[in-house]
């Protein structure tokens, strides 16, 4: 029910009136929380997240299930999160990863990186989290550096599995293609990425026609779909295929493709689509 409240409200009220909705709703459950000694120190006021939708604790937890079942992610790996915001998949992977594993996550909000360090790294020192000050219409308009010309600060081969979630969602095709080809060099042969799409395939662009998803998809930009022709990266859909091509261009074999719901699906794994692939060469020894 408040699904379907919260998706009539983005699709028809104005930008800046479901967010004063969504900020407000935010504070009144913290106000809550604090008043019944709910907070955890582990997981930042919900007025103070730019993550986005959806329960902090349960989304961390449910991609830590992705990781293992869906990658092979095991305790003593090292892992990059690329836009790890304010750590809800960091979180869940300090109670998963051993001493011989590690974890790094870069993100362009500061803020996010700051609540990281002070609440996640002070705790597990294993865990280090990276300020990337790159340009983005939505989320950092200030930034120094073109996500379409930007080189993650790892050297190659250095990581066992990489990820990204809802992160390519808000990145047009140019700068997706620079950070598909960075992730195959900082992977390790072998090495596996999670990535999470808006894909649009004859089913899903059925279903956005149909006005079936949750987010108006009502624009062509670089020939996506965007919701904001004027800020085309507050959520962005990509071609199947296009996505095929640039994996395939950034010598990464994509291995599988897990359908979400945002579209309106009757089935599905999770909310966005969720694609899986490897970088192409043999495993390097332990």
């Amino acid at each position: 029910m408040m699904s379907g409240i919260k998706s009539t409200a983005r699709r028809w009220l104005p930008r800046p009136a479901w967010l004063m909705m969504a900020k407000a709703k935010a504070h009144t459950l913290d106000a809550i929380d604090g008043l019944f000694g709910r907070r955890d120190a582990m997981v930042p006021p919900r007025a103070a997240r730019f993550i986005g939708s959806g329960e902090y604790t349960r989304i961390g937890d449910e991609f830590l299930g992705h990781f293992t079942t869906l990658c092979g992610l095991t305790a003593d790996s090292r892992v990059l999160d690329v836009g790890c915001g304010q750590g809800r998949m960091a979180v869940p992977l300090t109670r998963f990863l051993s001493g011989a594993g590690s974890y790094d996550g870069f993100d362009i909000v500061f803020k996010g990186i700051e609540w990281c360090r002070e609440n996640i790294s002070a705790h597990h020192p294993t865990f280090r989290f990276h300020h990337a000050d790159i340009q983005n219409t939505e989320y950092n308009p200030g930034g120094k550096y073109a996500a379409a010309e930007y080189r993650f600060p790892f050297d190659d081969g250095t990581f066992d599995f990489v990820f990204l979630t809802s992160i390519f969602t808000h990145m047009r095709p140019v700068e997706v293609m620079q950070y598909l080809t960075e992730i195959g060099r900082v992977l390790k042969p072998g090495g596996r990425c999670l990535v999470t799409w808006f894909l649009l395939n004859p089913e899903s662009r059925a279903l956005v026609a149909a006005r079936r998803s949750e987010l108006p998809f009502l624009h062509t930009i670089d020939g996506c779909l965007v919701t904001n022709k004027d800020v085309p990266e507050e959520a962005i859909a990509h071609p199947q295929e296009l996505v095929e091509a640039m994996y395939a261009d950034a010598s990464l074999s994509l291995e599988s493709v897990r359908y979400g719901s945002w579209c309106g699906r009757a089935e599905f794994l999770s909310y966005q689509d969720i694609c899986i692939a490897s970088r192409r060469g043999p495993s390097v020894p332990a």
